[in-house]
C-alpha cells in the first residue's frame, strides 16, 4: 500500500498562513488504487488550505503536488463511513430488540446518526489540525 495520497493542483493563493491548491479531478483518479479513500474521485474541483511554507519557491499560478498520508485517509474513511454505519445498526437493532417499532427505531437510528455528523462538525477545527495536507517538494 503506498504511503502518501497525492494529487497535482495549481496555488491560487498564498498567505502568510495558508497556501490555496485548487485541485482538478483527472481521469486517473478512477484506476487510483485510493480513490475512496481522499474522496477526490467525485469532484471535478477541489480547494485544498496547505500551511504556507516561508522558504518555499512556488507561486501563485503553479503546479504543485499536494500530499497526505494514506492512514489520514483510512481514519477519515473510519470516521465518516463506518462508525456512523455501526451507530445507525446499533440504534436500530437495540431499539427493535427492546420492542420499539421500526420505524421509530429507523427515525432514532437517524437521529443518532444525525447527533453523530454534528458532533463531528463542531470538532472540525480539531480534525483540520490533525489532516494536514503538504506540498510536495
Amino acid at each position: 500500500m503506498k504511503e502518501q495520497v497525492s494529487h497535482k493542483g495549481r496555488v491560487v493563493r498564498i498567505t502568510p498562513q495558508t497556501t490555496t491548491v485548487s485541485i482538478e479531478q483527472h481521469a486517473a483518479c478512477s484506476s487510483c488504487h485510493a480513490a475512496g479513500l481522499c474522496g477526490m474521485a467525485e469532484v471535478a474541483e477541489k480547494a485544498v488550505e496547505v500551511p504556507t511554507d516561508p522558504y518555499a519557491s512556488y507561486g501563485v499560478g503553479d503546479e504543485v503536488e499536494v500530499v497526505l498520508k494514506a492512514s489520514m485517509g483510512m481514519k477519515a474513511v473510519w470516521l465518516a463511513y463506518f462508525i456512523p454505519l455501526v451507530i445507525l445498526m446499533a440504534v436500530i437493532l437495540g431499539l427493535v430488540a427492546l420492542g420499539v417499532g421500526e420505524v421509530m427505531a429507523g427515525l432514532c437510528g437517524l437521529g443518532a446518526i444525525a447527533v453523530y455528523y454534528l458532533l463531528l462538525w463542531l470538532l472540525r477545527d480539531k480534525f483540520k489540525n490533525e489532516y494536514v495536507f503538504t506540498i510536495k517538494g
